[in-house]
């Protein structure tokens, strides 16, 4: 028969009889209970997320290096500011001839927008159903293909009059979506990325993204720039640049600060990336957000 050690006894009996103790294990307890209880509400009711929870970015961390080669630290570097409805619950964005093009989220406020970049006048919107939660965009040729949350369907529109004209089902949460001009990516808030025939909406194949060799989740909204997939992590300012053949992240973007303390107050998170092929300049956002940011992505 097994014994307990009397010292084990005696550690035991101290930590119950020590209040301090205890008081310390229920508050990280409940503070614990009260982030993870945050983060669900937050996706799924859409309300700003606290910042006091909010994980750091990923470039406070040390120099990163993997299978070694170094993987770039970047910042965004703001070249022009523009005007955003503060309104817009931005889950997707994308450029296509001088127009951005702009998918919303939350039950009933979920839509599709044509935005005129400069002004930011919503120039055309078409309001999703109640039920149907929007998240990321994509351009297939004269199609735009609209996720949705939790509805496991992805709406399809013609690009020029937004005209809904069929729609795609899929298993398992949409997160972000764009096209690299032969396969659509899609994001659902894991480290994985599924690559999918724009025709059918099949999978095709899979990829772990990965930093420093271990998977990156909270994948999110996703732009394809040649090459590469560039990804929101949710709940940080941090974007990262993947390499879509192997998954392996090749640079870590720090896009913080392009908020004031002042506008930081009652938005919710960075989301949102559109390339801009002629000035070769990215476009960013957030949710609830009162501007646009043109940025190039520097050391």
């Amino acid at each position: 028969m097994s014994r307990e050690h009397p010292s084990r006894r005696w550690a035991a009996r101290r930590w119950t009889r020590n209040p301090l103790a205890i008081a310390g294990l229920a508050t990280l307890l409940l503070f614990t209970i009260g982030a993870a209880w945050l983060v669900a509400y937050e996706r799924a009711a859409g309300l700003p997320f606290s910042t006091s929870f909010e994980n750091p970015p990923l470039t406070t961390v040390g120099e990163h290096v993997t299978d070694g080669v170094p993987t770039q630290r970047l910042r965004a570097e703001v070249l022009s500011i523009l005007p955003h409805d503060a309104s817009a619950f931005t889950q997707g964005l994308l450029m296509h001839e001088g127009l951005l093009y702009e998918s919303t989220g939350l039950h009933g406020q979920s839509s599709l927008r044509a935005v005129d970049r400069e002004s930011g006048n919503v120039l055309q919107i078409v309001d999703l159903e109640p039920k149907l939660f929007g998240e990321g965009l994509a351009q297939v040729a004269d199609r735009l293909i609209q996720l949705t949350w939790q509805e496991g369907v992805a709406l399809v529109y013609d690009l020029a009059s937004l005209q809904r004209v069929s729609a795609f089902s899929y298993a398992g949460e949409g997160w972000g979506l764009c096209y690299d001009g032969k396969q659509l990516v899609m994001s659902d808030g894991s480290s994985t990325l599924s690559f999918r025939d724009p025709d059918s909406f099949e999978v095709r194949r899979t990829v772990t993204v990965k930093l420093d060799g271990l998977p990156l989740d909270r994948l999110n909204e996703l732009e394809c720039v040649g090459d590469d997939v560039y990804a929101n992590v949710w709940l940080t300012d941090t974007i990262v640049r993947i390499e879509a053949q192997s998954g392996r992240v090749e640079a870590v973007i720090d896009a913080s600060g392009l908020l004031s303390p002042v506008e930081r107050r009652g938005v919710d998170v960075l989301n949102g990336i559109a390339y801009d092929p002629q000035s070769q300049t990215f476009l960013v956002t957030g949710k609830l957000w009162p501007s646009l940011f043109e940025v190039h992505f520097v050391e």
